[in-house]
């Protein structure tokens, strides 16, 4: 049967500036890949950095302003090029560079001069592009990013970023292709963050301009007339919009679509203070029902919520609410997580037990209980009476939570009756604002504090979003719950490890760089680590090494 012939123009594919280094990357790589080490990565996103790269090198020690070419890949390209110019090929990198473009220069001369010729090639007007030839259209969503987050930047009482919220409220007037009600990225924001021009930080995100996008912003504004005065007050309004309407500038639009009323603000007659059970906590057979009966017979008013973190806290819950089945509530600065002792020790074994104070800790919330109650004989438990109390004081001593200890769920229902009246007494008279998300003693860059930060709240609904566990997470936090696996890394080591080393690759990489295996076991031997900052260890850095240095089993 005859080959079928294809039919169409070949496109001419680019000539490398660097066919030696191309050409040695791609030996050491497939090297790598034969022999199974972890270098073939390290080698393969050299050469994607060096084949994006459009000019030559003249050294190895030249290719150190690449991205992923660091100090000994430059040394092994700089000892190739000598053994290669020893043997008589010195300038071959620039002479075969300096032929292909000749080349491909004249074959364009020549199209250009063909269809000059035949009238068929119209002169074009000049047009102003920003870094990487990017320049989005007027009127789009990515423009409307880039003004807002330079207007950002210019105002000197802003904090030079911009949460996604934030953009929608503004975005929503000037790009209506900005769609607020949806809850995926928005392309253009994604089409930035993909070209490296918008900067994706902290958790609820925070997007700030890199210098490359400042200065694609600032041509944009120049394009638009807009002078710097007005960049840092106001935008210009597009043409066709109205005028906003007074007395609706407080409001925000939500990520779905809704309008959120400005912060909350719930005077002393204006609530009531309300104990919210988590759902685990009231369903099910044997003692859960109880709990519910005994708070029921103390008089307790209580809820039933599903709880992403905890399984108990107190809302402060509007009296007069507008809507009667949507009140507006405020969630107090104490949370409790209650374990009985069976539930305890299968966490401990499991892995959820120091998992689950890590997500405590990021809650938001700054008082924290440990409820740890008794359950049966301490004698029939999977683990020694020994290593619970160990567990216990450590939750206390080294995580700051306030361990208390109960009989059975009877003292635990008076112990939360107990609290639930405290914190009546404690709020009454006072008036509770909301606030924005954050960790304990972690403020918010630019805001003012409150004159009482006993009743700076966040909202219940805030509370619960961002404790959700199986939200989308970045490869940093993916990497910090993979550190924590291992036996003796905590939180507080696995965040000093993600600061130094922030995804697997980067890590992967340093231990490549190693010249021998004990520079590699003594590598993260000096980070340090928590309030004291104290060294990770040669021990806890010998294990890390031998886990991600060994390409077999571990023996």
């Amino acid at each position: 049967m005859a080959t079928p012939v294809r039919l169409g123009r070949k496109r001419q594919l680019p000539v490398s500036p660097n066919p030696l280094f191309v050409r040695w990357l791609t030996e050491w790589r497939d090297e790598a890949t034969s022999r199974g080490r972890r270098t073939r990565f390290v080698f393969q996103k050299a050469l994607r950095s060096l084949r994006r790269y459009p000019l030559p090198l003249r050294s190895g020690k030249e290719a150190k302003i690449l991205q992923h070419f660091g100090d000994r890949l430059c040394r092994m390209l700089d000892e190739r090029l000598q053994q290669h110019q020893a043997s008589g090929g010195a300038a071959i990198v620039l002479t075969l560079y300096t032929l292909a473009s000749s080349v491909q220069l004249l074959s364009k001369l020549f199209n250009l001069h063909r269809l000059s010729s035949g009238g068929l090639l119209a002169p074009a007007q000049p047009r102003v592009r920003g870094p990487g030839n990017y320049w989005p259209a007027r009127h789009s969503g990515a423009r409307a990013v880039l003004l807002l987050l330079y207007q950002e930047h210019l105002n000197p009482s802003g904090c030079n970023f911009l949460t996604k919220e934030e953009m929608l409220e503004r975005c929503v007037q000037r790009a209506p292709k900005v769609a607020p009600g949806s809850t995926q990225p928005w392309p253009a924001l994604r089409s930035l963050l993909h070209r490296n021009l918008v900067l994706r930080t902290h958790q609820p995100a925070r997007y700030a301009l890199t210098p490359a996008g400042l200065e694609l912003a600032q041509k944009l504004a120049e394009s638009e007339d807009l002078s710097t005065l007005n960049v840092g007050t106001r935008l210009e309004e597009p043409p066709g919009m109205e005028p906003e309407v007074p007395g609706t500038s407080s409001a925000k639009l939500t990520r779905d679509g809704e309008v959120q009323q400005p912060p909350l603000e719930l005077r002393p007659e204006e609530y009531r203070v309300l104990l919210c059970v988590d759902v685990s906590e009231a369903t099910g057979a044997g003692h859960r029902p109880e709990l519910l009966r005994e708070l029921e017979r103390l008089h307790v008013s209580h809820i039933v919520r599903k709880l992403h973190i905890g399984d108990f806290v107190w809302v402060a819950q509007e009296t007069s609410p507008k809507d009667p089945a949507r009140p507006r509530e405020l969630v107090l600065d104490h949370i409790v997580e209650r374990k009985r002792l069976d539930d305890l020790c299968s966490s401990i074994i499991d892995g959820r037990f120091r998992e689950q104070k890590f997500r405590l800790k990021r809650c938001g919330l700054g008082r924290r209980v440990y409820l740890v109650e008794d359950h049966g004989s301490i004698q029939n438990l999977s683990l020694p009476e020994s290593t619970l109390l160990q567990a216990v004081t450590n939750t206390q001593v080294i995580d700051g939570f306030f361990v208390k200890r109960t009989a059975d769920i009877k003292e635990t229902a008076a112990y939360l009756a107990l609290l639930t009246r405290g914190l009546q007494r404690l709020y009454q008279g006072h008036t509770l604002r909301s606030r924005p998300w954050r960790n304990p003693g972690h403020p918010e860059p630019g805001a003012e504090p409150s004159p009482s930060p006993l009743c700076s709240l966040l909202t219940f609904s805030d509370f619960n979003a961002g404790a959700i566990k199986n939200k989308a997470q970045s490869i940093r936090e993916v990497f910090a719950r993979q550190l924590m696996q291992v036996r003796g890394v905590s939180g507080e080591k696995a965040a000093a490890l993600v600061d130094r080393y922030s995804t697997p690759a980067s890590l992967l990489a340093a231990y490549d760089a190693c010249t021998t295996p004990k520079e590699q076991e003594m590598l993260l031997s000096t980070i340090k680590c928590g309030r004291l900052q104290r060294n990770l260890g040669p021990a806890l850095s010998k294990t890390l090494a031998q886990l991600y240095c060994t390409c077999g089993p571990l023996t």
